[in-house]
């Protein structure tokens, strides 16, 4: 029936209680997501010093590396280009010298194909047949210039060993010994235009009789 009292801090017992002390904690707390007010402080590497110099001196290597690629790609670019450029100007060069070539050709043939035309003209008036041979030996000429002024050479043949490189042999003849495997006679001339063959000369070729052979053996 008889309780204890707080008076104070004392209670009625008499005996002393003591008093709570309130501490307020002034330290800033942060919840998560929160993002502080303050400076944000970098932490500190921990990698050495040669390691971070070799890592910028990679970087600075991969960027030049990058640029020379980059450089050496405008390069291959612009040399295909002026690759194509010459390719097409040298081809129309040549298309060009081919037309000028054979323009200037047919133009030493038309002499050919008049002195053609006078010699039928000829024949068909009643010329003498010495004006007709005329023309046509004039026609020859003309045709034999022309064919000159293009490089074109004739093969020679009457008189000269059988070459099968050059000859087309139509035909054999029995000759004497000395005269065995020479052109004896040519019934189409051959051609050549510098070290190419237009064509083989068609020729009859000499042959010794085979008990003659057999004697000078």
């Amino acid at each position: 029936m008889y309780g204890k009292r707080k008076i104070g801090w004392l209670d009625t017992s008499g005996e002393a209680e003591p008093e709570k002390i309130r501490v307020t904690d002034r330290r800033r707390i942060h919840l998560e997501g929160d993002e502080p007010n303050g400076p944000q402080v970098s932490e500190p590497s921990l990698k050495p010093r040669y390691v971070e110099e070799l890592e910028a001196r990679v970087k600075a290597a991969e960027q030049k590396l990058f640029e020379v690629q980059s450089r050496f790609e405008e390069l291959r670019a612009q040399l295909q280009r002026e690759t194509d450029e010459t390719r097409q100007r040298l081809n129309r060069a040549a298309d060009e010298r081919a037309q000028r070539e054979k323009a200037t050709f047919i133009a030493g043939l038309l002499p050919v194909l008049d002195n053609l035309q006078r010699a039928i003209e000829a024949a068909e008036s009643g010329s003498s047949r010495a004006a007709i041979i005329d023309g046509l030996k004039s026609t020859t000429s003309s045709f034999d210039s022309a064919l000159t002024a293009a490089s074109i050479v004739p093969v020679d043949s009457i008189g000269e060993p059988f070459d099968p490189e050059l000859h087309d042999a139509v035909d054999t003849i029995t000759v004497e010994p000395e005269h065995e495997g020479r052109v004896t006679a040519e019934y189409a001339r051959g051609y050549r235009i510098g070290e190419r063959l237009l064509r083989p000369a068609r020729v009859q070729v000499g042959r010794a009789k085979a008990e003659a052979r057999s004697a000078n053996e």
